[in-house]
């Protein structure tokens, strides 16, 4: 089921916007929310994804070790859901914190067709508490023979990842706002 919440953001050009609730990790986030690493393609990263806390001090953390070896190089936290997000979102907002590296936002939309590709935008997790705003048109197609462009209404994945690099990885979620 997914958590809508309704707060406000003001746009640019200073008119107030609802802004909806994501997934805040309150209630059965565990359900909602699956590990999975490169293993499953012949990778040797390993780590995990937990739901640590309750009710709203609920956060999504993401920890291990991600390698490049043996083709692999990443780890993830996916998100998948049926219901479509409103009509004329922009991005995502996020509230999060880590170890100071780059991590990654993948969106999948059900007409791609290979299991890899994904639409991705990145973004640094800071040891403090730091709100990112990722655009939609940010976001760039992982593959060339993917469209460039998605539309926000037909996303039905959102994986957060740690990808690309050898290190370790630490990054936890708050919150995942839809703007």
């Amino acid at each position: 089921m997914r958590v809508i919440a309704l707060i406000f953001a003001v746009t640019l050009a200073g008119q107030a916007m609802a802004e909806t609730t994501f997934d805040d990790f309150s209630g059965d986030a565990e359900a909602r929310w699956d590990y999975v690493a490169d293993r499953v393609m012949g990778g040797v990263s390993s780590g995990r994804a937990e739901v640590i806390g309750t009710g709203p001090d609920s956060v999504l953390r993401l920890t291990g070790t991600v390698s490049t070896a043996n083709n692999g190089g990443f780890l993830q936290a996916r998100r998948r859901f049926s219901d479509p997000w409103p009509e004329g979102v922009q991005g995502l907002d996020l509230r999060v914190r880590g170890n100071g590296a780059r991590y990654y936002v993948f969106l999948k939309t059900p007409d791609l067709s290979r299991v890899w590709y994904s639409y991705r935008a990145s973004f640094v997790a800071s040891p403090d508490w730091t709100d990112v705003r990722l655009a939609f048109a940010a976001f760039e197609a992982s593959h060339d023979a993917m469209p460039t462009r998605f539309d926000p209404s037909e996303v039905r994945s959102i994986g957060i990842v740690a990808y690309g690099d050898d290190f370790q990885a630490d990054v936890t979620v708050a919150r995942i706002s839809l703007y």
